[in-house]
C-alpha cells in the first residue's frame, strides 16, 4: 500500500499505488469494500469518503444498493480508449517522456505497438488491461530472448505510458509492479565483456588500414577516426564529428565535448595523432575533420530517425574483421549476438595502457571524462596489490621485494650516477632481479 493512509469513523482511506487515485475501504455485513474515490488529491479524497459514511452505516439492502450507486457515482464514469488510440492521447500529453534522441522517441511507440499486437486486439479497451494481463506480457518477454536491459526498458516506457491514462482507468497502472522487471543477475552466468585491443592488436588495424588490398568506404577517413580513438580514448561518435575549430595544430591540443555526458575535455595530440591530422586538410570540404563520414553518419530517415550511425559502425567494424578478431559472439537465451570488439574497445585500450603504464587514475578521468566505469576495471590492479601484500603479511611471507615502478626508478636513478660508482651495473641487476 503506498502513499499516506486516513482511518475515519469508518473505512480507512488509502492510496494501492503513490501515482494513482485514492480508495475507500470499509466493511458491510461482514464483508470488505473497496471503492475508488477518483481523485489524487488527499483533501478531496477524504471530503468525498465522509458522504459515503452515512451510507456504510446503513443496515437494510435497499439503501445499501443506494450507497453502491452513490459511491459509483461520485464522479463522470471513465471514458473508453481502445488500445490502438493510446498513442494519440500519450504523444500529446505534459507527462509524456522526452528522451533526447529521436530513436528512443520511436521507441516508446514501437514498444506500445509491440504489446497491442501481444494483446490481439487493438480494440480492447484500456480498462481491459490488468496486472494479470501484464505478467503475462513479462513472461512473454523472459521467452522472447532478449536481454534483461531491453526487457527492462520495454516495461519502463509502458509504465510510463500508462500512467498518462488515468482517466481513462479504473484501478492503478498495470505495469507498476516490480515484480514485471528481471533481475541483473539472471544473466550473470552469460556475462560477455567487451574486450581491448593489445598493442600488437593496434598497430595490425593500423596496417590494415594502410594496406591498398582492404576496401572500406571513405578509407582515409575512417583510418583518421581509428587514430583519434586509439590516441584520444573518445568515444565512436565523438570522434567521426570532431569539428577543426576543436583542433590546434599549433598547440598540440584536441578539445572534445563529448555528446553522451555535455562534458568537455582537453587531449594533448600524441606524435603519431599530430603525424596524420595534417594530410586531412588536404580533404577539408566543411567544419568536420572527416567530412565524408560525418555526413553519411548524420543520415537520418523520413522520421527524423538517426540511420548512418549503423551504417557507419558496420565499416569500422569491417576494419576489425580484417585482422581476424570477430566482433560478436552468439550468448544462450539471446536473439541478438553480442558485440565484445568495437571501436568501442580502443576506449577500453587506452585505460589499460594507461593504467599499465602507471599514469595516475585522474589523469586518465579527465581525458576519458569522470564517472567511467571503464577506468575503474583497469585500475583495480591498485587495491590487488595492496591486499596481496596483506595476504603475505598474515601468511608470515611477507615479500619485501620492490614493486615494478620502485627498481625502475631506482635503477634510474643510479644510472644516473654511473660515474662515480663503477660497479653500478651489477648493482641494477640485483635490484631488477630482485
Amino acid at each position: 500500500m503506498a502513499g499516506k493512509i486516513t482511518r475515519l469513523e469508518i473505512g480507512t482511506v488509502y492510496k494501492k499505488d503513490s501515482d494513482g487515485s485514492y480508495y475507500f475501504r470499509y466493511q458491510v455485513n461482514g464483508q470488505r469494500k473497496a471503492v475508488s474515490l477518483k481523485t489524487k488529491n488527499h483533501a478531496e479524497a477524504i471530503d468525498k469518503a465522509q458522504k459515503i459514511v452515512p451510507l456504510v452505516k446503513a443496515t437494510t439492502a435497499e439503501v445499501i444498493s443506494a450507497h453502491v450507486k452513490e459511491a459509483r457515482g461520485l464522479v463522470t464514469r471513465k471514458k473508453s480508449l481502445p488500445l490502438n488510440q493510446i498513442w494519440d492521447i500519450y504523444s500529446k500529453h505534459s507527462d509524456r517522456a522526452t528522451p533526447s534522441t529521436v530513436s528512443e522517441q520511436n521507441a516508446y511507440k514501437s514498444t506500445l505497438e509491440e504489446f497491442i499486437r501481444f494483446i490481439g486486439n487493438e480494440n480492447a479497451d484500456v480498462k481491459s488491461i490488468t496486472s494479470d494481463t501484464t505478467n503475462t506480457y513479462s513472461n512473454y518477454l523472459k521467452g522472447s530472448e532478449v536481454s534483461v536491459s531491453t526487457h527492462n526498458r520495454k516495461i519502463k516506457r509502458l509504465r510510463r505510458i500508462f500512467t498518462t491514462l488515468d482517466e481513462y482507468r479504473d484501478e492503478q497502472n498495470p505495469f507498476s509492479s516490480k515484480s514485471l522487471m528481471r533481475k541483473e543477475r539472471e544473466e550473470q552466468e552469460n556475462e560477455v565483456r567487451r574486450m581491448s585491443f593489445t598493442k600488437e592488436q593496434e598497430q595490425q588495424l593500423l596496417k590494415a588500414l594502410s594496406d591498398d588490398k582492404y576496401k572500406v568506404l571513405n578509407k582515409p577517413e575512417i583510418r583518421l577516426i581509428y587514430y583519434l580513438g586509439m590516441f584520444t580514448g573518445q568515444r565512436f561518435k565523438d570522434c567521426i564529428l570532431l569539428k577543426w575549430d576543436k583542433v590546434d595544430l599549433r598547440l598540440r591540443k584536441i578539445w572534445v565535448k563529448q555528446f553522451k555526458t555535455g562534458k568537455e575535455v582537453t587531449i594533448p595530440m600524441a606524435p603519431e595523432l599530430l603525424n596524420i591530422l595534417p594530410q586531412a586538410l588536404a580533404w577539408k570540404a566543411n567544419e568536420y575533420v572527416c567530412p565524408n563520414v560525418a555526413e553519411r553518419y548524420r543520415k537520418v530517415d523520413s522520421n527524423g530517425k538517426n540511420t548512418g550511425n549503423n551504417l557507419v559502425n558496420i565499416d569500422a567494424l569491417r576494419v576489425i574483421k580484417w585482422i581476424g578478431l570477430e566482433p560478436s559472439v552468439k550468448v544462450p537465451g539471446r536473439k541478438k549476438s553480442v558485440t565484445v570488439y568495437g571501436f568501442h574497445s580502443l576506449r577500453h585500450s587506452f585505460a589499460s595502457h594507461c593504467a599499465e603504464a602507471g599514469v595516475p587514475k585522474a589523469v586518465v578521468l579527465s581525458i576519458l571524462g569522470t564517472n567511467s566505469e571503464i577506468v575503474d576495471r583497469f585500475y583495480t590492479h591498485i587495491g590487488e596489490d595492496a591486499q596481496e601484500k596483506a595476504i603475505l603479511a598474515i601468511s608470515g611471507n611477507h615479500n619485501n621485494s620492490l614493486s615494478d615502478y620502485e627498481k625502475i626508478s631506482k635503477a634510474l636513478a643510479l644510472i644516473k650516477s654511473l660515474e662515480t660508482k663503477p660497479d653500478i651495473v651489477k648493482e641494477i641487476e640485483n635490484i631488477l632481479s630482485s
